[in-house]
C-alpha cells in the first residue's frame, strides 16, 4: 500500500511524533490475529482496523447472539451469522484498505500453530481459558508475541507478553472450577479490547508496551494497578521443557503433562 495515497484517511495519528510515517507504514505491513471475535475481539478490530493494521486474521467458530449485542457492536443486525464472518463484514465496510481472513472455526491444538505463525502479532481475546494456555504456549514456541486480556463485571487485566515471562509464568495453571457465565459491562469489553489495540499498534510501531507488566483496572472504582513481573523459573514454557503442543495440556487445569 503507497502511502502518500491514504494519508488523509490516517492523518491524525500520522500527525503524531512517537508514531508519523514510520508507524504508519509499519501498520500496512503488518499481519495481526485477532483470537475471538466477541466483546474484547469486537473493541480490538474496530481500532486495530481504522488505524490501517494490513492484514487482520479473525479466528471465531461461535455464532452471533441477541444477548451478546450488549458489548459484541460490531455484530450489529447479525444475529446467527459466524462471528469472524460478520467481523469481515464489519472491517470491510470500515476499512476496505485492510484486508480481512475469517476463520470460522475455534483455535485447538491441532491447528493453533498453522494459524499463528501466519502473524506478527496475536490479539488474544477467547471466553475461555483452555485457549489462553493454548496460545499462549504457540505463541512462545514460534516467538510471536501476544496481548492477553480477561474481563469479568467492571474489572480485567492486560499482559502483553514478547518473550519471558508468559502468560504460564503468572498464572502456571488455572482454576478447577470455572463459571463461564459471567456478568460484564459492555464498556469494561470495549475498554479492555482497546487496551489491546492500543499495546497492538504500539508493539508493531516500535513503541513502548507494558511487556513485563502485569495490568488490572477496576471500573467501578477507578484502580489501576499496575505489577512487575517476573519470570518463573518452574514455567515448563519459558524454560524451554515444552517443544510442541500436545492436547493433554488443555484439559481441566491447562497444567502442562506432557513435554516432548
Amino acid at each position: 500500500m503507497k502511502l502518500e495515497k491514504k494519508t488523509n484517511r490516517y492523518i491524525r495519528q500520522i500527525m503524531l511524533s512517537e508514531f508519523g510515517e514510520d508507524g504508519q507504514e509499519r501498520l500496512f505491513k503488518a499481519k495481526v490475529l485477532v483470537v475471538g471475535a466477541g466483546g474484547l475481539g469486537s473493541a480490538a478490530i474496530t481500532y486495530l482496523a481504522a488505524a490501517g493494521v494490513g492484514e487482520l486474521g479473525i479466528v471465531d467458530g461461535d455464532i452471533v447472539e441477541e444477548h451478546n449485542l450488549q458489548r459484541q457492536t460490531i455484530h450489529a443486525g447479525k444475529v446467527g451469522m459466524n462471528k469472524a464472518e460478520s467481523a469481515k463484514i464489519f472491517v470491510e465496510e470500515l476499512n476496505p484498505d485492510v484486508e480481512v481472513v475469517a476463520y470460522p472455526f475455534n483455535i485447538t491444538p491441532d491447528n493453533v500453530m498453522e494459524l499463528v505463525k501466519e502473524y506478527d502479532v496475536v490479539v488474544l481475546c477467547p471466553d475461555n481459558l483452555a485457549t489462553r494456555y493454548l496460545v499462549n504456549d504457540a505463541c512462545m514456541l514460534t516467538g510471536t508475541p501476544f496481548v492477553h486480556s480477561a474481563i469479568g463485571d467492571f474489572e480485567g487485566e492486560v499482559m502483553t507478553v514478547t518473550q519471558t515471562p508468559c502468560y504460564r509464568c503468572v498464572f502456571p495453571e488455572a482454576p478447577e472450577q470455572i463459571n463461564h457465565e459471567v456478568g460484564v459491562m459492555g464498556f469494561t469489553a470495549g475498554f479492555f479490547g482497546c487496551i489491546q489495540a492500543a499495546e497492538t499498534i504500539k508493539l508493531i510501531a516500535g513503541l513502548r508496551t507494558l511487556a513485563g507488566k502485569y495490568l488490572r483496572v477496576n471500573l467501578l472504582s477507578m484502580e489501576f494497578i499496575t505489577v512487575d513481573l517476573k519470570r518463573n523459573p518452574e514455567c515448563p514454557v519459558c524454560s524451554g521443557k515444552l517443544k510442541r503442543i500436545y492436547p493433554e495440556n488443555y484439559d481441566k487445569s491447562c497444567r502442562v503433562v506432557k513435554f516432548e
